[in-house]
């Protein structure tokens, strides 16, 4: 005999409650802490959540739990989580409290980045936690919506001094990879001994020995089975071991088990079961609601349900377990599935939940139905608005499914492809698209559709591998949506710049498309002239583009810029501004692309942006302002699980550093990356960074080698240029001046085409350094006088440590200390260490003596204490600090604690810029 419907003491399990019991302490003294159990169904991971709960006396409790029927409604799962504590939602600043808002579906507003609403819940649970720690429950976080999995994650990779304790439960395996890379706590099965004991617990009857013993090794430790598989067998069976062998999985037989108990319930009693398991937030009213809609006798069936030991039914209906809802929704067959999710449709305010209600109405058709599917578009428009992409997807996938009509059809799947595409789903999205091309597409949807394969094989496989896709959709747009058409090119020949030597076609096919489209034939617009100047630069040569390219990047500069045009087009502006030696362009530009991203939340583009603009940092001599974007874009990375940023950053600031390990490893992890294989510009720029810090060393002919490399495909710009000039510089000092003439004379021509001071100034370097002694005095001084009228110091510092090398050897030993003095002075004032040294060497050569910098005061910041000093002393608040860091204002108030007690200082006020700069900076 089995005991029914009973709870259990929990048996075993003393590590991990040793551990939930440290995290609870923990929290307790201020600190916050993150756990993930994992493990597979019926292991416990419920149990150990209400063993939490238990025991959180004094906490603030908010919990959700992941519902498999609401997985594709972006937000669901966060909203569950933050909804107790809206009401302080008011309090937050405007940006994220529009961002959460809007996310929410409380309000109407542009699409939130949704880092920016992970942003937003971190201080909104942060915000509140007062005297009261707050505990932070989520079960079956596999049955998350992605977009709430994605912030939650976020969310916990921030935490730190909050005395918020964050616990997620993960049913393993798992279809899709759940909070990667966070603390976990892996349960196992219970030892024999334990679930022997377990098994005592709930057969009161006699129980054969064999079957005993094959019972405990089936089930393998996992407390469910133990307590459930008995269940399933008769006395007799118990007794005498009778029973047949099941080889299903664990989990299978388990939830089979509670089919079978469902079952045997009263139909009533089964139909409630059903509206509690479809409707996810376990609203206790409005299942009553909708039961009573299906002529329920709600007291009884609840009433059954509770004996039976399943399901409990107070402020909100608790399944026992999530395998309890699953078999409550596998019991009844398809046509009472739809009566159900009909009956909730019908109870559900149209007004207040209308996307709830409509998923609900798609679940109730059995076949195509146009009001339905017109009814699940509007809903994807409206999370849409929201952010919500993935279920945007969703409700457009299910709309196309309901739709008979080919046209509307082919219309809502090439939407639905698209939504797919931005969700992340690619091959979700390219079998859409191939259901949109099978029904009636006009020809602007046959060449959107068209794009859109270009777009999903770029980002599945690499940047370059959809080119010729983007390429014919481009031409075919042209007719019909020219802006469109002009966007895809920008498009493509930005990616085709990316790819570089690896893209499929290479970016000369991009430019030759552009030239040949009938709207570019004349550039009417700064758009036009920036692809048409650009193209010309591919195809005829750098003096024949280069004039209009840098025209049209000065009118991006000089004229007003829409915060969606700026997003969409300043990335390529900026990449040109540099391209065509216009600093100034590049300074103002990168600073507004970098603002507007911020402004807009747009976190996915503001990485990009602060790489284009720490590079422009690093070339003005500012290695601490070019660290300060460094920390930011490695705090969206850290939030995002992606190191790129850290390591790209350090593979433009390290070399000038001259710290050869740190940029060997930067080089190192770019090139392993496996999502940049596709970027041939990723391995330019590692053969630059090598070829700078090589040259800083003086190791001239390890930086010839890597600047040989970097030169090898000039179409790709940017740091292919200028690995040029470190060609230059390490062939001259090691006496190959012969083989790099074609490298002088490009970069004397392409300066020319230019006409800036920068180009201008850099030209007359190099031309010194090819010059002989007649011509090369002059043209060191012209470099020095020219690059003077520039922000770009580095170049700067640099002529003048090349004009002071030369010096010293035609042996003016007094000249060459003015000029190698000045150039350590800037060295050393920008933080370039290989390069100070360097100079530091050569005015000793010539006669000086200068103190060396290897005696500098011990460091003891980290880099964010450091970037959080700098802001601070900048004069932001805390909040204003943690919005650009991505943390919570307590956390930032626990690092500056952290900061004062190191620096010995006891306010914000007392933080200067030179006791940050006297080694206190790593």
């Amino acid at each position: 005999m089995v005991r029914d419907g009973a709870r259990t003491e929990l048996i075993g399990r003393r590590y991990e409650r040793q551990v939930l019991d440290g995290l609870l302490a923990a929290v307790r003294t201020g600190r916050s802490e993150v756990l993930v159990l994992r493990g597979e169904a019926g292991i416990g991971k419920s149990e150990l959540l209400r063993y939490l709960l238990e025991r959180a006396d004094g906490c603030r409790v908010v919990r959700a739990a992941g519902v498999q029927s609401e997985i594709e409604l972006s937000y669901a799962g966060l909203h569950q989580l933050c909804a107790p504590l809206l009401e302080h939602v008011d309090a937050l600043p405007e940006p994220q409290r529009n961002a959460l808002r809007t996310a929410f579906g409380l309000q109407l507003g542009d699409v939130p980045d949704r880092f920016l609403v992970g942003l937003s819940a971190l201080s909104l649970l942060a915000g509140h936690v007062g005297d009261q720690p707050l505990l932070c429950i989520v079960d079956d976080a596999q049955w998350l919506d992605s977009v709430s999995a994605q912030t939650l994650q976020f969310v916990a990779r921030r935490l730190a001094a909050e005395s918020i304790l964050l616990v997620l439960a993960v049913r393993e395996p798992s279809a899709r990879e759940v909070l990667p890379g966070l603390p976990e706590l892996v349960l196992r099965g219970l030892t024999e001994r334990e679930s022997r004991r377990l098994l005592g617990s709930v057969v009161t009857g006699p129980i054969d020995q064999g079957v005993r013993d094959r019972i405990v090794a089936e089930t393998r430790g996992n407390p469910l089975a133990l307590l459930e598989l008995p269940r399933g067998l008769t006395d007799a069976e118990l007794a005498g071991g009778f029973a047949e062998p099941d080889v299903r999985p664990l989990s299978s037989q388990i939830e089979s088990g509670f089919v079978r108990r469902i079952a045997s319930l009263p139909e009533e009693t089964r139909q409630l079961l059903v509206l509690a398991a479809v409707e996810p937030v376990g609203d206790v009213t409005l299942i009553r609601r909708a039961g009573e809609r299906l002529d329920i006798s709600v007291d009884d069936a609840v009433m059954n349900a509770e004996a039976a030991g399943l399901i409990t039914f107070g402020t909100w209906a608790r399944f026992r377990h999530p395998l309890v809802r699953s078999a409550a929704y596998r019991a009844v067959d398809a046509a009472d599935r739809r009566r159900v999710h009909q009956a909730l449709a019908d109870v559900i305010d149209a007004e207040v939940d209308p996307d709830r209600r409509a998923w609900h109405l798609a679940g109730a058709v059995a076949g195509p139905d146009e009001d339905v599917a017109a009814e699940l578009e509007r809903s994807a428009a409206r999370a849409r608005a929201r952010g919500g992409i993935a279920a945007a997807a969703a409700f457009l996938e299910r709309s196309t499914e309901l739709t008979s009509d080919p046209v509307r059809r082919g219309g809502r799947a090439l939407a639905a492809a698209r939504a797919k595409f931005q969700a992340g789903a690619f091959e979700t999205a390219r079998e859409l698209v191939e259901t949109a091309e099978l029904s009636c597409l006009d020809e602007v949807s046959a060449a959107q559709a068209t794009l859109l394969r270009g777009q999903i094989m770029s980002a599945s496989r690499s940047a370059g591998a959809g080119l010729p896709l983007l390429l014919e959709a481009a031409k075919r747009l042209q007719p019909f949506d020219p802006g469109l058409a002009r966007q895809t090119h920008r498009d493509a020949i930005y990616a085709a710049l990316t790819a570089g030597r690896l893209a499929n076609g290479g970016v000369r096919d991009v430019a030759e498309a552009v030239l040949s489209a009938p709207s570019h034939a004349v550039a009417t617009t700064r758009e036009d002239g920036l692809l048409l100047g650009l193209s010309r630069v591919i195809t005829e040569g750098y003096a024949q583009g280069a004039p209009a390219l840098r025209q049209a990047v000065t009118a991006f500069r000089t004229e007003e810029l829409s915060r969606e045009a700026g997003l969409g087009w300043l990335p390529l502006v900026c990449r040109m501004a540099h391209n065509v030696w216009d600093f100034e362009a590049w300074t103002v530009l990168s600073e507004r692309l970098v603002g507007l991203a911020r402004e807009a939340g747009a976190l996915a583009v503001l990485s990009s942006a602060l790489l284009l603009r720490l590079s422009n940092r690093v070339f003005a001599g500012d290695l601490q302002a070019a660290d300060s974007l460094v920390a930011e874009a490695q705090a969206i990375g850290e939030a995002t699980g992606s190191s790129f940023f850290a390591h790209y950053g350090a593979l433009v600031v390290e070399p000038f550093r001259g710290r050869e390990s740190a940029t060997r490893a930067a080089i190192e992890a770019v090139t392993k990356d496996r999502l940049l294989r596709g970027e041939g510009k990723v391995l330019t720029a590692t053969q630059w960074a090598a070829a700078v810090l090589y040259n800083g060393l003086g190791r001239y002919e390890e930086a010839y080698g890597a600047a040989v490399r970097g030169c090898e495909n000039p179409q790709e710009l940017g740091l292919s240029l200028q690995s040029r000039v470190e060609l230059v510089e390490a062939a001259v000092r090691l006496g190959r001046r012969a083989d790099v003439v074609h490298e002088a004379r490009t970069i004397a021509e392409m300066a020319q085409s230019s006409g800036t001071p920068w180009a201008l100034g850099v030209a007359a370097s190099v031309r010194a350094l090819m010059s002989d002694d007649r011509l090369a005095d002059g043209r060191h001084r012209t470099a020095i006088e020219l690059l003077d009228t520039t922000q770009v110091r580095m170049d700067s510092a640099r002529a003048r440590l090349r004009y002071g090398e030369w010096l010293r050897v035609r042996d003016q030993p007094a000249d060459a200390r003015t000029q190698l003095s000045q150039a350590h002075e800037m060295f050393t004032a920008a933080g370039a260490e290989a390069f100070a040294e360097r100079a530091r060497r050569e005015l000793e050569a010539a006669g000086a003596k200068v103190a060396s910098q290897s005696a500098s005061v011990p460091k003891v910041l980290t880099a964010q204490e450091a970037e959080i000093a700098r802001l601070a002393h900048a004069g932001l608040t805390n909040p204003e600090i943690g919005a650009r860091l991505l943390l919570s204002p307590h956390t930032v108030e626990w690092h500056l604690r952290k900061v004062f007690a190191k620096l010995g200082i006891s306010s914000r006020k007392e933080i200067s810029l030179e006791r940050l700069g006297e080694g206190a900076l790593p």
